[in-house]
C-alpha cells in the first residue's frame, strides 16, 4: 500500500525524522486557511500516488495566501500520469543549501533491507544510477543482526559528505528511517530530497512510504489511510471479492488456483506469443463462489478478449470448480466468451465429464497447459 506524502511525513514524525510543517487541503479555501495557520511562504504540492510532480506542475511556491488559493486551484484536478489531484499538502517552504537522497527498501534477491544513499539528491535515483553508479552508495543491513551504527557511517563516509554536523544529523536519520522501515512493515521508505538548508539544518522535504499489504491487520490505522478513489477500479472490486488480482494490458484472462500456479500461467500464455490481461489467484479451496467471483472481476475488464482457467486440484476439488463456470455462465453474461479450462489432480474427471455434459458451445477443455495457454491465444486472437 504506497502512501501519501503528507502521510509518509507523519510516520517519519513518529519516529524524530525532522519534516517542515504542514497542512492538508482538498480544496482552495482549506489551502488558504492552512497559509493563513502557517504563516510566510508556502509550497503547495499535488498529493498523488506517483512521481513527476515537479514536472507536471503539481509543484509550486506560493507567496500570501490569495497566491496559495489560485495555485490551489490550478493543481486541483491536474493529471498527473493519470492520476488526477484531489488533495492537496501545504507545507512551509524551506530555503535549500544542497540536496541528498536516502531510501531503505527491500531486496528480494538478497532477502535483506538495502540503504541507498547519495549526495546527488533532488532528481531521479534512477539518473544517478544511470549516469554516475559510484555516486550511489549500496549498503545492506542484516535483518538478524538489526541496526548498528557502522551502516550510517559506511553511507556517509562512502558518499564523502565532508561536514560534521551534517555527518551527525544524516547518521541520526538512517537508523530512524530504519526504525520506520521495521516498525511499519515498510518495503520501501525514501526520502528525496533530504535536504540541508543554509543554517545547517538536515530534513526530509519529500517521502515515499510503501506498507506491506499482508502486515496492514498489524497497524489498523494506518490501513484505514487507504484511499480507494486512487486504487484501479477493477483491482478495487477484486479486494472486495476477496480476489486476489492485478490488472496487466493485455487480452487473455488468466484465472489459477494458487499464487504459483497463476504466476506460472501468466508466463506460459507470454511464451506462447500472448498477452495476459491479468494475473487471478482463485486460491488454494477454489469453491464455486470463489470461482464465480474470479470470473466476474475478470470479465469487468474491456480488454478480455478469451479467458484460460488453469485449475490443479491439490486441496481443490475439479468438480467444485466446474459446478463454479457452470454459474458463472448462468449468473454473469460470459457468452462471448471463449472460456479454456484445463482441470488436473483432485476430482479432475468428475469435474470434466461435469462440463462435458453440460454441452456449453463456449467451453474448451484442454489436457495441458501448453495446450490450454495456446488455445486461449489463439481464440483471443
Amino acid at each position: 500500500m504506497d502512501l501519501y506524502e503528507y502521510q509518509g511525513k507523519e510516520l517519519f514524525k513518529r519516529v524524530g525524522i525532522p519534516v517542515s510543517d504542514g497542512r492538508r487541503a482538498d480544496t482552495p479555501q482549506e489551502a488558504r486557511a492552512a497559509a493563513q495557520e502557517l504563516g510566510g511562504a508556502v509550497v503547495v504540492k499535488a498529493q498523488v500516488l506517483t512521481g513527476g510532480r515537479g514536472k507536471a506542475g503539481g509543484v509550486k511556491l506560493a507567496e500570501g495566501v490569495d497566491d496559495v488559493e489560485q495555485k490551489a486551484k490550478d493543481i486541483l484536478g491536474l493529471d498527473i500520469n493519470g492520476h488526477i489531484v484531489r488533495r492537496l499538502w501545504i507545507e512551509r517552504a524551506s530555503d535549500i543549501a544542497k540536496e541528498y537522497y536516502l531510501s531503505i527498501t527491500f531486496d528480494r534477491g538478497e532477502k535483506k533491507p538495502l540503504f541507498m544513499f547519495t549526495t546527488q539528491g533532488g532528481v531521479e535515483i534512477e539518473q544517478v544510477a544511470e549516469e554516475n553508479p559510484d555516486a550511489l552508495i549500496r549498503l545492506h543491513a542484516d535483518p538478524l543482526e538489526g541496526y548498528q551504527p557502522w551502516i550510517a557511517r559506511r553511507l556517509v563516509y562512502g558518499a564523502q559528505v565532508e561536514d560534521p554536523s551534517e555527518q551527525k544529523q544524516i547518521a541520526a536519520i538512517v537508523e530512524k528511517l530504519y526504525r520506520a522501515f521495521v516498525e511499519f512493515d515498510a518495503m520501501l521508505c525514501e526520502i528525496n530530497p533530504l535536504i540541508v538548508t543554509p543554517e545547517g539544518e538536515v530534513k526530509a522535504l519529500d517521502a515515499k512510504f510503501t506498507v506491506d499489504d499482508s502486515a496492514l491487520f498489524r497497524h489498523p490505522d494506518i490501513a484505514e489511510w487507504r484511499d480507494t478513489t486512487a486504487a484501479d477500479p477493477l483491482e478495487a472490486f477484486a479486494r472486495e471479492k476477496g480476489v486476489t488480482y492485478v490488472k496487466l494490458d493485455g487480452d487473455v484472462g488468466i484465472c489459477g488456483n494458487g499464487a504459483g500456479l497463476a504466476m506460472s500461467t501468466v508466463d506460459v500464455v507470454a511464451h506462447v506469443g500472448g498477452k495476459p490481461a491479468n494475473f487471478c489467484d482463485l486460491g488454494g479451496g477454489g469453491s464455486a463462489e470463489g470461482v464465480v467471483d474470479a470470473l466476474e472481476v475478470i470479465t469487468r475488464d474491456p480488454q478480455v478478449k478469451s479467458i484460460f482457467l488453469n485449475i490443479f486440484g491439490g486441496i481443490t476439488r475439479c468438480d467444485e470448480v466446474a459446478r463454479g463456470i457452470l454459474e458463472a455462465l448462468e449468473r454473469l453474461d460470459m457468452s462471448t466468451y471463449p472460456i479454456v479450462v484445463r482441470l488436473d489432480g483432485t476430482n479432475a474427471q468428475d469435474g470434466r465429464k461435469i462440463l462435458a455434459d453440460a454441452g456449453k458451445p463456449n467451453i474448451y477443455p484442454e489436457a495441458t497447459m501448453l495446450d490450454g495457454a495456446k488455445k486461449a491465444v489463439e481464440l483471443a486472437r
